[in-house]
């Protein structure tokens, strides 16, 4: 009898540890959704507002089913999100065209890389009171971005239209507003103002032309194509990319997030989204 009552007690003993032990083991390798948690990716991606955010997004559950937690850290300015990517807050960055990534490299010395091409934002021309190219008055101000980068892109625009001329000499993405030559209605650029901005210059400043950076415009409720005097052609060279730090390259899971957003997936929802305003790159 004694030995059976010891069996008995040593027997629901073993039972209880069995318990125990697979209790455990689930908190640690199993998630809310039921998957492995320790299996997941976490990715810090910095991201203006619009579309850019918005982009990635709808990219965030076809990440998870990759194992890809994607995080994104939303920004208003054009120059913290690199900052952050070299100071290691966060993973790679989805804000800037080629050309003004390209500067950023030169000026502060990031060691980054391009990572792949995602959409275009043609840049638009903006007036409250002027509704016509042909009605511009002569010596109209231009309000500009004061970021270097993106005056190139809006002299050429401007040339495109025939309202200037630019050295023939200098290559347009690189052109300044001493590159232009001829300026018959003697239009004044004022490259004084933040891009974000913009779109308050636009409602303030009725009788000047505003150009406007395509994702602070949709933010602000302005269509580039509806609402802009004139606009980029949708074959504009500044292409939007995801950038990364250089020791990260090759890294498996930026890599992945760039397929994603280079998806048929993400493509048909950037052109559904924004019928023509953000370009995917995939769908040229």
């Amino acid at each position: 009898m004694k030995k059976l009552l010891l069996f008995l007690i040593a027997t629901l003993f073993v039972g209880v540890l069995v318990g125990c032990g697979t209790g455990n083991s689930d908190e640690e390798t199993s998630g809310d959704n039921g998957e492995t948690s320790e299996e997941n990716v976490e990715l810090k991606v910095g991201a203006t507002s619009v579309p850019h955010a918005e982009i990635l997004e709808e990219a965030k559950p076809i990440l998870a089913e990759k194992g890809i937690d994607l995080v994104i850290e939303e920004y208003q300015d054009y120059i913290l999100p690199n900052k952050d990517l070299a100071n290691g807050s966060i993973d790679a960055n989805y804000f800037q065209h080629i050309p003004y990534f390209n500067s950023q490299k030169e000026e502060f010395d990031y060691d980054f890389v391009n990572l792949g091409g995602i959409h275009i934002e043609p840049m638009g021309v903006y007036s409250k009171n002027i509704t016509n190219i042909d009605d511009i008055p002569e010596g109209t101000e231009v309000i500009i971005s004061r970021s270097v980068p993106d005056h190139g892109r809006i002299l050429t625009l401007f040339e495109q239209q025939g309202l200037i001329s630019l050295d023939e000499n200098v290559t347009k993405a690189d052109a300044t507003i001493d590159d232009i030559v001829e300026n018959p209605l003697n239009l004044k650029f004022s490259p004084d103002v933040d891009a974000a901005v913009l779109p308050q210059m636009y409602e303030r400043e009725e009788d000047k032309l505003v150009a406007i950076n395509t994702n602070y415009a949709i933010e602000a409720g302005l269509s580039p194509l509806e609402d802009s005097l004139f606009v980029e052609d949708a074959d504009s060279p500044y292409v939007n990319i995801i950038a990364a730090r250089a020791e990260d390259e090759n890294n498996e899971a930026l890599l992945t997030l760039v397929d994603v957003l280079q998806s048929e997936d993400i493509t048909n929802f950037i052109e559904e989204t924004y019928a023509g305003e953000v370009v995917p790159v995939a769908s040229e």
